[in-house]
């Protein structure tokens, strides 16, 4: 086993990715509040297998993590770095961001962690080449927007019902806009539920690791911006035929003529419901709508 290495304060640091995760939370010694999404996986086996699910190519030289609170992870991911890598943990609350910072005093100090104090929806996104995250769930699908662009690999645990919706097939009822969206960007996979029971405190909610490998669409838009919206806009009438569904969301989709679009659909097409369409359909259909729609930003 590798020799602890000194501290600041003349003791020595545990070994990166051999701490006791509820051996932090004691030593942050703070409240764990459940309605600030504050629930911390302290189950070692599960700790230990998150970074293994990166891709075997995976850069793992610049990694970040969102919402580090205790540092579990945090300690995992640091024992994964190769000699030259870096972590960077941008965490909200005031004490966990200062507990990391003195927890881990010994990578700080080495240049191998950078703790950044923050919001992760409203700070700048450091330098990364891959993001291994537990997730604050309340705010999963904004995060999950935010980096799904950046095309960098990604191993994010969120809750199961959302990890299901980012995976779910055409034609389940679990396809929606975000199965649409993320596999715009990536090969989505489910890679392990996680049961309430490897968190403190335990969630109400059942939770899922997803894993994104990030790849080039087997299809062209003419717009990226313009084609994530124009699918959000037809999954709010994801009931409604294709037909309605555009007639009736011009003031989302920002189409100025959703009529002379409709025109333009086959009839079968026009026929079917958002949910019954693969990524390259709805690619299609914005094609269509970009060149006859007259779009503008709404």
């Amino acid at each position: 086993m590798t020799e602890p290495s000194p501290r600041a304060d003349g003791g020595s640091a545990p070994v990166a990715g051999e701490r006791d995760p509820d051996g932090l939370i004691r030593r942050a010694g703070l409240r764990v509040d459940p309605d600030q999404d504050q629930h911390f996986l302290v189950d070692d086996r599960v700790l230990d297998r998150i970074p293994t699910y990166l891709p075997a190519d995976a850069d793992r030289s610049r990694l970040l993590e969102i919402g580090g609170g205790a540092g579990a992870l945090t300690d995992r991911l640091l024992g994964t770095l190769p000699d030259d890598g870096r972590l960077s943990v941008i965490e909200r609350h005031d004490g966990y961001a200062a507990f990391i910072r003195e927890e881990f005093d010994d990578a700080v100090r080495a240049d191998r962690l950078d703790v950044i104090h923050g919001d992760a929806l409203e700070v700048e996104l450091p330098e990364f080449t891959a993001c291994v995250s537990n997730l604050p769930y309340g705010i999963s699908s904004e995060i999950v927007f935010r980096l799904l662009p950046e095309k960098r690999p990604l191993v994010l645990m969120f809750q199961a019902e959302f990890a299901e919706r980012m995976v779910a097939e055409a034609g389940t009822s679990e396809y929606g806009r975000l199965s649409v969206s993320a596999r715009h960007y990536a090969d989505v996979e489910l890679v392990e539920h996680v049961p309430r029971e490897a968190f403190e405190p335990k969630p109400a909610v059942r939770s899922a690791i997803v894993r994104c490998t990030p790849r080039d669409p087997d299809y062209e838009v003419p717009d990226e911006a313009f084609f994530l919206r124009f699918v959000k806009a037809l999954f709010t009438q994801r009931r409604k035929t294709l037909r309605n569904a555009i007639r009736n969301t011009g003031h989302i989709s920002g189409l100025a003529e959703p009529e002379a679009v409709v025109e333009a659909i086959d009839e079968d097409v026009l026929r079917r419901r958002p949910g019954t369409l693969e990524p390259s359909a709805f690619a299609e259909l914005a094609t269509i709508a970009y060149e006859r729609g007259e779009p503008h930003d709404p």
